[in-house]
């Protein structure tokens, strides 16, 4: 019997060790191809990553807008076209800088006016006149990835386009797979990892950054080294397999490194299934394997106990969730309880500032009725009332038309002269108009210009921004106010003054912002016309005069006959 269990030993600790050989070599050698096959999938996305977003300068640097921008020094809209085609590319910012340096419009803000006259990107760019590809260290291990191109028109250089790109999401995608992946440029330093300390110095640098380990962990380190194959390199203390592939681009390189921990699990769960078969050729004989099993019983109990506290605790915390929704909901309901009635309000103010014009002109109309009839001159008489009537049938239209500020969508449209439309808008200001020493000039073309709207809604747009203008120019002596109708693209209708203009642009178009005295107006009129403008197809822009005064302009698509009529439906 004693020969028999030493036999049966001697036998198990040789095919263990045997198996345990074969066995790392073989799964050490499908771990380092898969980790070869990793290196080549992260580098083909690092290039498509880089491949992607060089060709975007070219196309941005032949961008007319961009040219028309930079030649005439009007940028109030290129920020904006630089946001759409950032989202369009997925590009991490876009620049644009102007031939002596400075940003004149980014897609961050913050970067407006900064001067980059000494960069890298903009240095190059304007020496080689065709793409360029920089790397800058910005500190705190951190660098930027640029393509930069200069912006020429007509032999002049113009400014310099500068497209970052974004490779720090494809860190975080090595991260979430391999243990730690790096890339160097063609100088040694890393320039790339998914550990943030390595950035900015060489491979055996990064390697040597670790904490100092204990006496523990040293244990661990002699006993892992033993039973793994001999280890490429150290990472946190670690024996880790190391693999590199080139970047075809500048010299780049790419080193990934895998522990064997992956390796030491497989071998060993192949190796407990080897030493458990010889454990029952041995549990006839041992006495002590039955102790072990009697152990083992007590920690399954132990392990049943703490599942038993573990489902008690998770009963505890479902019913915990389950009174939080229950709290949310109510949330939900108070809080779309107050969204309604903040809308409620709204648009009673809406109702008020639309109607005011309207009461104003037919009390002036009253007014001269009451005249008219006094001295016998009924006829002209029945033509204020016959005023009055329409102006009654405009405030229906206006208490109908106003829920389109709440909504998306507006009434079906029809064709519309845009001439007549500003004609009726400036006969219902006629009484305000007459009442003060403005000047009003009027600048229309000849043949009608047409476009798809709703002829109430289209005059209530003109009658507020002429309102406005009218309030503006309330302290000037020369008052003057311009209304203007052109055609081209589009159809535009153009309303100047030369008052003080708008002192903050970027609200102009808010719910109840106004400049005006607390009383005399609430802020709704220019965010419902917007709001009409847009329903048209259109939008409504403003900017203010170099030499004074504000300009406020509406932007319609013209009307063509041979289409047929588009409707907007109302929600």
């Amino acid at each position: 019997m004693r020969l028999t269990v030493v036999a049966i030993f001697l036998t198990a600790l040789a095919a263990t060790w045997t198996t345990n050989a074969w066995l790392t070599a073989r799964f050490s050698e499908n771990t380092r191809v898969r980790s070869e096959l990793r290196l080549a999938l992260y580098t083909g996305n690092l290039l498509s990553e880089l491949q992607r977003n060089a060709v975007v300068p070219l196309l941005l640097a032949r961008d007319p807008a961009l040219i028309r921008s930079l030649d005439s020094n009007d940028f109030s809209i290129t920020s904006a076209q630089l946001m759409a085609a950032q989202r369009e590319i997925g590009a991490a910012s876009i620049r644009l800088l102007d031939a002596s340096g400075r940003t004149v419009a980014s897609t961050d803000r913050y970067q407006l006016g900064t001067n980059s006259v000494n960069a890298r990107y903009f240095v190059d760019a304007l020496r080689s006149r065709d793409t360029v590809f920089n790397v800058a260290n910005q500190g705190s291990a951190l660098y930027e990835f640029t393509y930069s191109r200069a912006v020429v028109s007509d032999g002049r250089t113009l400014g310099v386009i500068v497209v970052g790109v974004d490779l720090s999401r494809l860190e975080k995608s090595w991260a979430g797979i391999s243990d730690a992946v790096a890339v160097t440029d063609s100088e040694g330093n890393i320039i790339l990892a998914t550990e943030p300390r390595w950035r900015g110095r060489t491979l055996p640098e990064a390697l040597e950054v670790r904490s100092a380990p204990s006496a523990i962990q040293r244990a661990f380190q002699v006993t892992a080294d033993w039973t793994a194959p001999p280890a490429d390199a150290y990472l946190q203390g670690r024996a880790v397999m190391q693999s590199e592939a080139r970047v075809p681009f500048r010299g780049w390189r790419m080193i990934s490194f895998t522990t064997y921990a992956s390796i030491r699990e497989r071998v060993n769960a192949v190796l407990a299934l080897e030493i458990m078969g010889f454990a029952i050729l041995l549990a006839g004989t041992f006495y002590a394997l039955s102790r072990r099993a009697r152990r083992q019983s007590a920690a399954y109990m132990r392990e049943s106990a703490d599942l038993r506290a573990l489902n008690m605790r998770l009963t505890r915390e479902i019913a915990e969730r389950e009174r939080v929704q229950k709290e949310l909901r109510v949330a939900e309901q108070t809080m779309q309880q107050s969204s309604k009635l903040a809308a409620l309000g709204e648009m009673s103010a809406g109702v008020s500032h639309e109607l005011n014009q309207p009461l104003a002109a037919m009390k002036t109309y009253l007014a001269g009725a009451r005249l008219l009839l006094q001295r016998g001159r009924s006829e002209e008489a029945m033509s204020s009332f016959q005023r009055i009537d329409d102006l009654i049938e405009r405030m229906g239209a206006i208490t109908r038309q106003l829920k389109s500020y709440a909504r998306k969508g507006g009434e079906a449209v029809e064709p519309v002269d845009l001439r007549a439309a500003v004609s009726s808008a400036l006969t219902m200001m006629e009484p305000q108009l007459r009442t003060r020493s403005i000047r009003v000039v009027q600048n229309r073309p000849r043949g009608k210009v047409m476009v798809l709207a709703d002829r109430i809604r289209l005059e209530q747009v003109i009658i507020n921004l002429l309102r406005n203008a009218v309030d503006a120019v309330k302290d000037k002596r020369d008052a003057r106010i311009e209304i203007s109708v052109e055609t081209g693209a589009h159809a535009y209708v153009s309303v100047r003054d030369n008052g003080p203009g708008v002192s903050d642009l970027e609200k102009l178009f808010e719910p109840f912002w106004t400049t005006k005295k607390p009383g005399e107006g609430t802020g709704l009129g220019l965010a419902i016309s917007s709001s009409i403008v847009a329903d048209f197809g259109g939008r409504l822009t403003a900017h203010n005069e170099n030499e004074g005064g504000a300009v406020f302009m509406v932007e319609l698509p013209l009307h063509d006959p041979d289409q047929p009529n588009r409707a907007l439906a109302a929600e």
